[in-house]
């Protein structure tokens, strides 16, 4: 499998990450991790691999990997700190109430459902989740496309909370989709990443390319 790379410096390297694999090394196939380790072991006899964040397998786009411990330490930080900002991109079954909005949950990772539980209020061991959005069009299909921009990192947040308010992810079987898209591949997109870079003293932005589902007609999108 071939390793889509963004960007990539000293300190760390952008992927953008294909549908139907891991983030983190596994014994079930090949990984971001498996996959940038070999992509680096051509210049280093053993490379350096730190995971800064995660996305679902089901899930494409940009995913930022550290090559120095230190920078990991940095980077996890901001993303601690909610010092970045991501945007994705998504399309969904049913049309969404508004053109533009905030969603707010309280959200319970379930072991034994291996998914996102969702109420209205706090309660129990749930954490505040919160999405901020925009409709930006329809694609080909004449499914809504939406770009999101999490606030803040929960497990599952934007398959749950848009399911929540039925309009679940096209494809998103486990969040009641009606309907799969491809094997192990819903139609969300990890779209692009804002994070500080301190080598260059100034922030930076990856962004992975628009997926084929988005359709034609709205490169505009910013």
């Amino acid at each position: 499998m071939d390793l889509h790379i963004i960007h990539e410096t000293s300190r760390w390297i952008a992927v953008d990450k294909p549908a139907g694999i891991q983030v983190e090394r596994n014994p079930f196939g090949a990984s971001v991790e498996s996959l940038v380790y070999a992509h680096l072991e051509r210049e280093k006899r053993i490379p350096y691999v730190g995971i800064v964040h995660r996305l679902d397998r089901v899930t494409t786009g940009v995913v930022l990997v550290a090559k120095k411990k230190s920078v990991l330490r940095t980077l996890n930080g901001q993303f601690r700190e909610k010092d970045v900002r991501k945007i994705y991109l998504a399309a969904i079954e049913k049309p969404l109430p508004r053109e533009q909005g905030t969603l707010n949950h309280w959200l319970e990772k379930s072991q034994i459902q291996k998914k996102a539980l969702l109420r209205e209020g706090p309660g129990g061991k749930a954490r505040e989740c919160i999405i901020n959005f925009r409709v930006i069009g329809v694609n080909n299909e004449g499914q809504q496309l939406v770009q999101l921009e999490p606030i803040t990192g929960r497990y599952h947040q934007i398959r749950a909370q848009l399911a929540a308010i039925g309009c679940p992810v096209v494809g998103d079987e486990l969040y009641g989709a009606s309907a799969p898209f491809a094997d192990h591949h819903i139609m969300l997109h990890a779209w692009k990443l804002e994070f500080f870079d301190e080598r260059q003293e100034d922030r930076m932005l990856v962004e992975a390319k628009l997926p084929s589902w988005i359709g034609a007609g709205l490169d505009h999108i910013a």
